[in-house]
């Protein structure tokens, strides 16, 4: 009897459930993706929790065993065969991400947040230059998408709830949820929002966020001490600057792509790729006689808004992070891209009139606003990050950088929704990975 009064109250509930959407479809959808949200919102939080936790931990004991740069190739060689044998699906990362979001296809498997997971901890742990946005969001991708098949969702709902989840592993890897809700809907095609999805993006980040911070996962801070008067001329060298980034920003993300299909091309055994990228950042660091540009290098970035840096900080870090995350190493572009845009910001006040930290944090967005093509989350990313004070100027160099850098990214599935000028407008829908083949050819 129990079990028949249980299945009557079920079928109650779901009838119930249709009739209320039938009559209030806004208010069932806000309540619908606010419990499917605060779910997600849970593990995607603790998963960027344990995540950085992990990377302080690999990143302290590195710097205190710097022996440890030596394995790198071995390291390196040891990713490339677990990918081989049990990760091929899902090597895709954050394109395969935003092909889900696009045409949802097969559930992506949890283990893709797993081997990027181990992957990135690999990376940082011996030294290979990386970041933590991508594995974050292919964390958060993979748990969330466990949940399409018992909450029944439809295709569109489930392109949804992806972007809601990268909205989410965004917002908690650090710690800025309105820069991580409009990145999770402006990322995935160049020139277009996802506003259907804006609300359970906005949620997720904020929840995942709050997850996050109640395991005391610390994020770093960064100041710009001044902020000059806004004028004409510093409008023109704003924008100057928003050029260099731009360009910085194309080049980094043109490198990526020919770099990868070089290593693919010379080197057909791909679990032998890392191996040798890994010789390559090795003899690099032994070289240079310092480790400061492997990892995730916040020392330097915070640096860099208070000392101008030297002309090739830049160069270096960009060099080491192409090889590294080209031969197969796992982790993000994010935060090195965040390295190369404050060190250029803030060398290049040697010559520019603006204050180093102004330029610096003007950088430090600007170039991952040319290489993602989300020009209005890194602006919001500035102000949850360094104030709204230099707002304007922040703006400038973000919009400025993302026309710059022309239609390439370093998401090579990212589509044009919107061309950034009429010349291109036969571009449209186009993935960025098809253009820059048909520039090869």
């Amino acid at each position: 009897m129990s079990f028949l009064k249980s299945f009557n109250i079920l079928k109650q509930t779901i009838a119930f459930a249709k009739s209320f959407n039938n009559k209030y479809p806004s208010y069932f959808f806000l309540l619908k993706w606010l419990l499917l949200t605060l779910i997600i919102a849970v593990f995607i939080g603790t998963a960027s929790a344990l995540f950085l936790k992990s990377l302080f931990w690999a990143t302290n004991f590195r710097e205190n065993h710097v022996w440890l740069i030596g394995l790198l190739p071995i390291a390196g060689l040891l990713v490339g065969i677990v990918y081989y044998k049990l990760g091929q699906n899902v090597e895709a990362g954050n394109n395969l991400i935003i092909d889900t979001i696009n045409e949802p296809k097969d559930i992506m498997p949890l283990k893709m947040g797993i081997l990027v997971y181990l992957g990135t901890i690999v990376t940082h742990l011996f030294g290979g230059s990386a970041g933590r946005e991508g594995t974050a969001l292919q964390m958060a991708g993979s748990i969330a998408d466990q949940f399409t098949k018992p909450f029944k969702l439809s295709p569109s709902d489930r392109s949804i709830l992806i972007v809601a989840a990268v909205a989410g592993g965004f917002g908690s890897v650090f710690g800025t949820p309105l820069a991580g809700s409009l990145f999770a809907i402006e990322f995935y095609a160049i020139g277009k929002l996802k506003y259907n999805a804006l609300l359970p993006a906005f949620l997720t980040a904020i929840f995942a966020d709050l997850v996050a911070k109640y395991w005391n996962v610390p994020h770093a801070h960064y100041t710009i001490d001044f902020v000059p008067e806004i004028s004409f001329i510093n409008i023109g060298w704003a924008i100057v600057a928003g050029i260099l980034f731009g360009i910085c920003a194309a080049t980094f993300s043109k490198s990526m792509y020919w770099i990868t299909k070089l290593f693919k091309t010379k080197i057909s055994y791909a679990p032998l790729r890392p191996l040798i990228g890994g010789i390559i950042v090795c003899l690099v660091v032994l070289l240079l006689g310092t480790t400061k540009y492997i990892g995730l290098g916040i020392d330097s970035i915070v640096s860099a808004f208070y000392v101008p840096s030297s002309l090739y900080d830049f160069a270096i870090k960009l060099i080491l992070t192409v090889i590294t995350l080209s031969a197969g190493f796992k982790g993000g572009e994010v935060t090195p891209l965040f390295f190369i845009g404050a060190t250029l910001g803030s060398a290049i006040s040697l010559f520019v009139p603006i204050p180093t930290g102004l330029l610096a944090g003007m950088g430090f967005v600007a170039v991952f606003a040319g290489a993602t093509n989300t020009p209005l989350a890194c602006i919001l990313m500035a102000i949850e990050l360094f104030g709204s004070e230099g707002a304007l100027y922040v703006a400038l160099a973000c919009i400025t950088a993302y026309f710059a850098s022309g239609h390439s990214s370093i998401y090579n599935s990212q589509r044009i929704g919107e061309a950034k000028h009429p010349a291109f407008l036969g571009q449209r829908n186009k993935r960025m990975g098809e253009l820059l083949k048909n520039i090869r050819k």
